[in-house]
């Protein structure tokens, strides 16, 4: 296989087309697989496959080979879905091949979307709202929270936070975002205007008079001193989730609805309300037993 016997001279490529092990328990074996008996994913977070680069890539593999084997889980006789690898199945038929180098693995059908999902995360070329949605997705189909999706996917919560802010963004802006015409700090420098219509007006003016991020931040800072006294109010009332996360880890302790406010400078307290006596004796108890 020209792929396989000459992956030495492919190495420079690596930007181009490799691509981590999928962490899964599944068993694997590598075959050469026909492109006619493969099928994309359809849970596949990418939907953007720019021309220019599937081109480029498919001259490369005219003259190397493919490098690194696509991962496949065979769906029936002779039939397999792509799990990862749909860029160089893409480019394998632009380039001519009848066959393409697959890792055939063995995995529960509850588990494919997931190591789909988790392995174009980790790819670095998928767009800001590809990778919020494919967060989302995740998600929404295993109930996780934000710091479980940050273990399973190795992301810091914080990052994984600022891209699904971005999916609160106006549909236009998100396709700006996807389609390259402003970058993720663009956006996120909109996320604090909580107007659409304000936010789609700074956008216009992104594209329009060529905005840097800090243009933007700063039209945002100034924006925000019209603000009333009772916006303020309601927006300092506001808890991080961080905050949030942590008043729902407490109350589900005490298993109580457990109250935490702070101020700007990071100082505040955390209210333990009771019903009863019997109730603050099972408190004072469950607070002996953190002192042990």
């Amino acid at each position: 296989m020209a792929g396989l016997k000459r992956s030495a001279l492919g190495r420079g490529l690596d930007a181009l087309i490799t691509m981590d092990d999928l962490k899964t328990g599944g068993s694997s074996s590598i075959s050469e697989i026909e492109l006619s008996k493969i099928q994309p994913n359809p849970e596949q977070p990418r939907t953007v496959f720019e021309e220019e680069a599937l081109e480029e890539l498919a001259t490369s593999i005219r003259s190397l080979g493919v490098i690194q084997p696509i991962t496949l889980r065979e769906i029936s006789p002779d039939k397999y879905m792509i799990i990862s690898g749909e860029r160089r199945y893409r480019a394998s038929l632009k380039a001519g091949l009848t066959g393409i180098p697959a890792y055939i693995k063995t995995a529960d059908d509850e588990n494919v979307v997931e190591m789909a999902l988790i392995e174009n995360i980790q790819r670095e070329d998928l767009n800001s709202i590809e990778i919020a949605l494919a967060y989302q997705k995740l998600i929404d189909l295993y109930g996780l929270t934000q710091e479980r999706l940050s273990e399973r996917v190795g992301k810091k919560r914080a990052t994984i936070a600022n891209y699904l802010r971005l999916l609160k963004l106006p549909a236009e802006i998100q396709m700006g975002l996807k389609d390259k015409k402003i970058d993720m700090g663009h956006a996120r420098a909109l996320l604090p205007v909580e107007n659409p219509k304000e936010q789609l007006k700074l956008y216009e003016r992104i594209l329009t008079e060529g905005l840097s991020v800090r243009n933007v931040e700063e039209s945002v800072r100034s924006a925000g001193v019209t603000e009333t006294k009772k916006e303020k109010k309601e927006k300092k009332a506001l808890l991080p989730e961080e905050y949030n996360l942590l008043k729902d880890h407490l109350s589900s302790f005490f298993k109580t609805k457990v109250q935490l406010t702070y101020n700007d400078k990071g100082k505040g307290k955390i209210t333990i309300p009771f019903v009863s006596e019997e109730q603050l004796e099972e408190l004072v108890g469950l607070l002996d037993k953190l002192k042990r």
